[in-house]
């Protein structure tokens, strides 16, 4: 029975002492979720990979004791948290007040070397105090993004404004310590109108290009229509061209056919006509001989007994000009010899010959001029006569110049200016004068 008592009671101590060291274990050892973080802080000095020293230990996704009495434990949820961004009135670039609403996801990170500087800032903190400072922080860098676009880059393009302010805060959010995962934009708005606006503008460009796109369909399958309108017609024309040119073709086969023949009977044709032409040049040569011997007989002979009498009354025609030249000469030289001795009256013949051209051209002037009558008086007229009277020497000038020349100087007047009774020659003395002399006044021939 006393052996029992103390078994039961070694039992006993054993199981408090068990489930103290159950107690003891449960407070000094601590497990880590995959979604946590535990940081042991109070014992010792450790360095970082950077180089930094810190006074604390952490553990993700494990277990580990802790140190009583020297060590103290806090927990750092991991787990993604949903931020509602909302910014009013933040003025874009341009100077539109714009209503920008998004979601962005944020977590503490749990590697190093971010996690020293969430540990350093947000240790301690509730999961809410970390949302709004993380609120805060995305809305300044959504105001600050805002700033450097135009309401149209916002509108339009919200996956490239989301990038941009997703570049934005993942700078200043891994300077407290956070991880940026995704930043959405929700909604844009305005109060003054301008994104309806600007959505009223887009509508109509759309129309418009809609509008652009079917005119230019129909355009390009109306150019298409014509298009294939004009292979087939020019299809057709080179289906024609190909027809005419084996017709041709055919053409000039039957052309090099009866190129032979043809230029056979175009030679046999040459031949006639050069026989012909030889026939007809044969002809022509007899016809020329005809007509030579025509021309012997018609002209040329004719023309020759024409020449043999032209030249037998020439040679007649030369023998009486050179008789009448001699006897001119002889009458001539008898003249002069005369002249030579009749003394005045060789200038009474000279003057008689210059009066008979004056008397032509006086009597030219005065027109159609009858004379019945001419009368030559001489100076001695009435008082006996002399041998120096004026009618005496016209006579005896116009006895020498018919005797010399044939010029009957009263038949010529009479012949000119009608019939004039010839001058009255008073009688002579009975003289006789040498033949040719008209005799002086008074005296007889």
């Amino acid at each position: 029975m006393a052996f029992v008592v103390p078994l039961f009671a070694l039992a006993i101590i054993g199981l408090i002492a068990a489930i103290a060291m159950l107690v003891v274990i449960k407070n000094v050892l601590y497990v880590s979720g995959p979604n946590e973080v535990l940081v042991f802080s109070g014992w010792g000095k450790q360095t970082t990979a950077d180089g930094r020293t810190i006074g604390y230990r952490f553990i993700k996704g494990g277990r580990t004791f802790r140190i009583p009495l020297f060590e103290t434990v806090d927990r750092m949820d991991l787990t993604n948290m949903i931020i509602e961004l909302q910014v009013k009135n933040a003025y874009s670039k341009g100077g539109i007040p714009l209503t920008v609403q998004g979601v962005a996801n944020i977590k503490v990170p749990g590697e190093e070397p971010l996690i020293h500087n969430v540990v350093e800032r947000f240790l301690g903190k509730s999961r809410n105090e970390i949302m709004e400072i993380a609120q805060e922080t995305l809305e300044g860098n959504l105001r600050g993004v805002l700033a450097t676009l135009t309401p149209e880059q916002v509108n339009q393009d919200k996956e490239a404004f989301a990038a941009k302010l997703t570049e934005e805060a993942e700078h200043d959010l891994s300077t407290i310590g956070l991880v940026l995962d995704t930043l959405k934009i929700q909604n844009v708005t305005d109060e003054v109108g301008y994104l309806d606006a600007i959505g009223r503008m887009l509508s109509a460009q759309v129309r418009r290009n809609a509008q652009i796109a079917e005119a230019r369909t129909k355009a390009e399958a109306a150019e298409q229509k014509w298009r294939n309108t004009m292979e087939a017609e020019v299809s057709k024309l080179d289906a024609q061209m190909q027809v005419a040119a084996k017709e041709n073709e055919r053409r000039i086969l039957d052309a090099r056919t009866k190129r032979e023949a043809m230029i056979a009977e175009q030679q046999a044709e040459v031949q006639a006509l050069i026989a012909q032409s030889q026939a007809e040049i044969g002809m022509q040569d007899a016809r020329i001989e005809q007509v030579k011997l025509q021309l012997q007989a018609d002209i040329i002979q004719p023309a020759e007994a024409q020449r043999q009498k032209a030249e037998q009354n020439a040679k007649a025609e030369a023998a009486r000009i050179v008789e009448q030249g001699r006897a001119t000469a002889f009458v001539l030289k008898n003249l002069a010899a005369t002249y030579r001795g009749s003394g005045t009256n060789g200038r009474d013949v000279l003057l008689m010959q210059k009066l008979v051209p004056m008397l032509g051209q006086i009597t030219g002037t005065i027109g159609e001029l009858k004379i019945d009558r001419l009368t030559v008086i001489g100076p001695g007229h009435g008082n006996g006569g002399g041998d120096g009277s004026l009618a005496g020497k016209l006579v005896a000038t116009s006895e020498q110049i018919k005797a010399a020349t044939g010029l009957d100087v009263p038949e010529i007047l009479r012949d000119k200016f009608g019939s004039p009774k010839p001058p009255t020659i008073p009688p002579t003395s009975g003289r006789t004068l040498p033949p040719g002399v008209a005799p002086r006044r008074g005296e007889s021939g």
